[in-house]
């Protein structure tokens, strides 16, 4: 593999100006410092520094970012810093969310340092009059066949003298020393120290701190308010309208906090005031029609009116709040043709861009400072707490504002993910096969947290875990039926994920009750046929599927205990999961007593990540099911 220059922006030798951002604050880079490319500085004293361009909200992503950097540019990982880029013309692409950031980085950094590396070895062969093949490189030194070292930090001046060569060739994975392996978390101990910064820990000189009194009900609009009451508490300094809502401004967080509640506001609640969630899920249940349909095989009515058994089901999945640890806050300064936030953004550029449009100003004018995130899944793609920080600190004069939500605040005005209904229907031939395979999603369009979506575009209606199927049925039929609701909604983790494999898999089991057959070994069964097979807009691989489900049989010692369940899935054609499950049931009780997951994510940077991952997502589902399924 390699890399071209037109690759990356080659960045020449840093005169102490490069100004990047860490933990929220903008550090400059030692003078004579060398940074090759976007991503990777190397400083005189030996330290290299990695420009992590993900946000981290507890997954680990800064550990193994850094991590493939460090395989590929050799280094001692005890010599690794990482910084965090903030928004600006080498970093447009911050954004955070898909799970795609080790994908993308690995693309994206092994280049990157590869480049880096080759231009180090040649600096090197300059100043020993070498030639460049007799030379290697190992913990972050350059060494010749006669065991002279000479370190990165020491050739940095050298290289920045160099042309970034057209092509440099990427390591072997079978020289992988750091990748694969077991990494502690890079920024640990400043996270269980209380050292580390989340959004919410931020201070700017002369910062104030305001609460935010809001219509209950969406759509709602600001007819007066008295914010009489709410002056009188000590500390608060002004209370003030913004648009369609009410600010506490004060000098503490204590004292916006306990204002808030003091704001008297009438509010016209508009044609949203008689929303009811279980009124608007009888509607979801109730939805006539195929909708929209978004996958197609074979003659579904017809395998339908000729079966031997035909089941129909619809499973429920409510509306839920993605209640992270930090709750919403953001930092805003706005000084009318510039403006500056701080924030646990999991999208930096577009709360850039979202803020520039909104003030009217060029998205080069705003400058955002992501910080540690105290839990996103992916409420935190959304740009509306730091727009409405930007409009506390206009209201206050353009000094710095954080804007702090109170738990009551996140739970009722975050963006939900939306109720859904999966309806299925089903059927078997007298042999118990499956022949048909029908699946409606009836909700609204997962993704309205953003601009709402083109009803033209087939995007808007491909809904994963339920398009995807990857099982062999003759006849297929996939659709989306819209029901629209006033609710603040968008991304959860998985995005629609959760609620189409939940509805899929727990009907899959259904068939197979019906059928007399076991439900692992029939979606064994059903994983035969073409085994690389184009799935809507993804490439599933039934093979890796199958060797997962085969991995959880044997692991868990499938069939010799009651109570075991199964389920598996392709996550957006690139990772593969499969699950056994052991429950024992008293009445209307029930305990979870032993999971066993198989995992196929690819290339695995660093295993602790990655078990973390699953651990975290088997407690996430639980919790689901014990508090609201």
């Amino acid at each position: 593999m390699t890399t071209t220059r037109r690759d990356f922006i080659r960045i020449s030798l840093v005169g102490g100006g490069a100004l990047l951002i860490a933990g929220g604050r903008v550090e400059a880079a030692p003078r004579g410092s060398w940074q090759p490319n976007a991503w990777i500085r190397i400083d005189p004293d030996g330290n290299v520094v990695v420009i992590i361009g993900k946000q981290e909200m507890g997954q680990g992503v800064r550990t193994s970012l850094a991590m493939i950097v460090a395989e590929e540019l050799d280094l001692d990982w005890k010599t690794i810093r990482i910084e965090q880029a903030s928004t600006g013309t080498l970093y447009t692409n911050l954004n955070t969310g898909g799970s795609g950031s080790i994908y993308r980085g690995w693309k994206t950094l092994r280049p990157a340092a590869a480049t880096a590396r080759d231009v180090l070895v040649r600096a090197a062969a300059k100043e020993w009059s070498v030639d460049r093949a007799t030379l290697r490189t190992e913990d972050g030194f350059v060494i010749d066949a006669r065991g002279r070292k000479r370190s990165y930090g020491s050739l940095a001046a050298i290289a920045a003298t160099l042309e970034v060569p057209k092509e440099a060739p990427l390591k072997n994975a079978k020289d992988f020393r750091i990748i694969g392996r077991r990494i502690k978390r890079i920024d640990g101990p400043a996270i269980v120290t209380g050292a580390a910064k989340y959004g919410i820990d931020t201070r700017v000189p002369g910062m104030k701190v305001a609460t935010v009194v809001r219509c209950p009900v969406p759509g709602g609009k600001l007819k007066s308010f008295d914010g009489a009451e709410a002056r009188k508490v000590r500390g608060v300094r002004d209370v003030v309208a913004i648009p369609n809502a009410v600010a506490v401004i004060a000098d503490n967080t204590w004292a916006a906090l306990k204002a808030q509640s003091l704001v008297h506001v009438e509010w016209d609640h508009g044609p949203n005031h008689d929303f009811d969630s279980d009124r608007y899920i009888d509607s979801l249940l109730a939805a006539p029609g195929e909708g929209r349909v978004t996958r197609t095989e074979g003659d579904v009515n017809s395998a339908m009116s000729g079966a031997a058994t035909k089941l129909r089901a619809q499973y429920v999945y409510p509306f839920y709040a993605h209640a992270p640890v930090e709750t919403m806050n953001a930092i805003a300064r706005f000084s009318g043709d510039s403006c500056e936030i701080w924030a646990p953004t999991q999208a930096p550029n577009r709360v850039q861009e979202d803020v520039a449009k909104h003030v009217g100003i060029p998205a080069a004018r705003v400058h955002v400072h992501p910080t540690l995130i105290g839990g996103g899944f992916g409420r935190r793609l959304g740009a509306d707490y730091a727009i409405e920080a930007v409009e506390v600190s206009k209201a206050a004069g353009g000094g710095p504002v954080q804007v702090v939500w109170s738990r009551t605040d996140d739970t009722r005005f975050g963006h939900l993910q939306h109720a859904t209904v999966e309806s299925m229907e089903g059927a078997l031939d007298a042999r118990g096969n499956v022949i048909a395979w029908s699946h409606a999603k009836v909700s609204n369009p997962i993704m309205s947290i953003f601009p709402p979506p083109g009803t033209d575009d087939p995007w808007t209606w491909i809904a994963s875990g339920q398009v995807d199927i990857p099982y062999t049925i003759p006849a297929i039929r996939t659709s989306y039926v819209s029901v629209p609701s006033p609710v603040r909604y968008g991304p959860w983790r998985s995005v629609e994920s959760p609620a189409s494999v939940f509805g899929r898999e727990c009907f899959f089991d259904e068939l197979a009750h019906a059928a007399g057959r076991d439900p692992l070994q029939m979606r064994l069964d059903l994983l035969g046929g073409s085994q690389k097979v184009k799935v809507g807009p993804r490439e599933i691989d039934r093979a890796r599927l199958r060797r997962l489900l085969e991995t959880v049989r044997d692991r868990s010692g499938w069939g010799k205990r009651t109570g075991q369940g199964v389920a598996c899935n392709i996550y957006d054609g690139e990772t593969y999961v499969a699950y056994v499950v052991e429950v024992t049931a008293r009445g209307n009780e029930w305990h979870v007593d032993r999971v066993v997951c198989a995992v196929d994510c690819g290339p695995v940077i660093n295993p602790t990540g990655v078990e973390q991952q699953i651990e975290g997502g088997i407690v996430w589902a639980l919790t689901q099911l014990m508090t609201e399924i």
